[in-house]
């Protein structure tokens, strides 16, 4: 019995060991380690696309930290390596987008959206402010119909009372 849980475990950390990698990767200092960690944090993983290639466990995500790594090796600056993966995978592999005629939507409609609701919310708001007013102003006629009708509503519900 001792022998199949042995295998059992032996199995299963052999079959899980893949998912638990973790990437190691040796820089020549520590502004080349920094420059990695701030360019695997902005490139997005194409496959999860709401993690950067840093979080992500993807397969594509891991190639892509590796090509980082090679070409910060290269000798290759931020900008040589941003541009080679914008040439290869267009800018959405960007977390955050830069601005360009491609992506300005992306960066002015959340405000246009955020001015529209406030100017519908100003507008209904001056509207029902208005349509009370109207409503409170009554003509002369209106309140004298109005005080006629209250005063037979009493009339009648004294009636009733009485037969009670």
């Amino acid at each position: 019995m001792k022998s199949w849980f042995g295998i059992l475990i032996l199995f299963s950390v052999v079959v899980s060991g893949p998912a638990f990698a973790i990437d190691v990767y040796e820089f020549p200092d520590e502004q080349t380690r920094e420059r990695y960690q701030d360019l695997t944090w902005e490139l997005r993983c194409p496959k999860c696309q709401n993690q950067n290639i840093a979080d992500s466990n993807a397969p594509i995500a891991q190639d892509l930290r590796r090509e980082v790594h090679r070409l910060l090796m290269d000798g290759r600056s931020d900008k040589e390596i941003v541009d080679f993966m914008v040439e290869r995978y267009g800018d959405f592999v960007f977390y955050r987008p830069r601005m360009s005629g491609h992506t300005v939507v992306l960066w002015i409609a959340p405000l246009v959206l955020v001015l529209i609701g406030v100017s519908v919310v100003m507008i209904l708001g001056r509207r029902n402010r208005n349509a009370g007013r109207d409503g409170d102003a009554l003509s002369a006629g209106d309140r004298e119909r109005l005080k006629q009708l209250l005063e037979e509503a009493d009339h009648l519900s004294d009636k009733k009372n009485d037969k009670s």
